[in-house]
């Protein structure tokens, strides 16, 4: 639902990725369907995933471009997003000032702030995250979390993975515990 986010929580190998792989609309249910505005995943594909953007355990990044050439790549490959510019996505995540070091000199924690970096100028609506948080540190966090607050606040939506506890308003997430069966 718009302005939402549903946390999936639980023990490694409880179906917490999967699940985010059948939302992705890259793994089949074993049973029931995925539905976007009414309709199955599976049979609007391309339609789907241009509101879609998934951040896995790896980051995803381009090692040989640099943070500006990897968001621009991102808005190619999906709707960029009016207003954002590429060295404001950077700031926004801490990174301003490496837009033009080679993204394999950064540390991991300043990729996976590039991998967050690519969420923001896109305009997908749900983003759909595996382990946000890895290899940021606590001043990373606090950002990213700022992040996900003011992508709800517009009316994004969230799926994600996470054993950090997020600060989520009560009306803004839903919990699922896989463990608890």
């Amino acid at each position: 639902m718009a302005g939402q986010a549903l946390v999936l929580e639980g023990k490694n190998g409880s179906g917490k990725t999967s699940l985010l792989r059948i939302l992705c609309g890259i793994r089949l249910p074993e049973a029931g369907s995925v539905l976007w505005n009414g309709e199955d995943v599976f049979h609007l594909g391309a339609e789907y995933h241009e509101h879609i953007a998934y951040l896995g355990h790896k980051d995803g990044n381009k090692l040989d471009l640099t943070p500006s050439e990897n968001l621009r790549m991102a808005q190619g490959l999906g709707k960029a997003r009016l207003g954002v510019g590429l060295e404001q996505a950077l700031e926004q995540v801490g990174l301003y000032g490496f837009e033009d070091v080679p993204t394999r000199n950064l540390s991991a924690g300043q990729q996976r702030r590039l991998a967050i970096a690519r969420l923001l100028v896109t305009e997908a609506a749900l983003w759909i995250l595996d382990e946000p948080f890895t290899s940021l540190d606590r001043q990373g966090i606090e950002q990213v979390e700022g992040l996900f607050g003011e992508h709800l606040e517009r009316g994004g939506m969230a799926a994600l993975t996470t054993h950090h506890r997020m600060h989520f308003r009560a009306d803004q997430a839903v919990r699922i515990n896989l463990s608890q069966r």
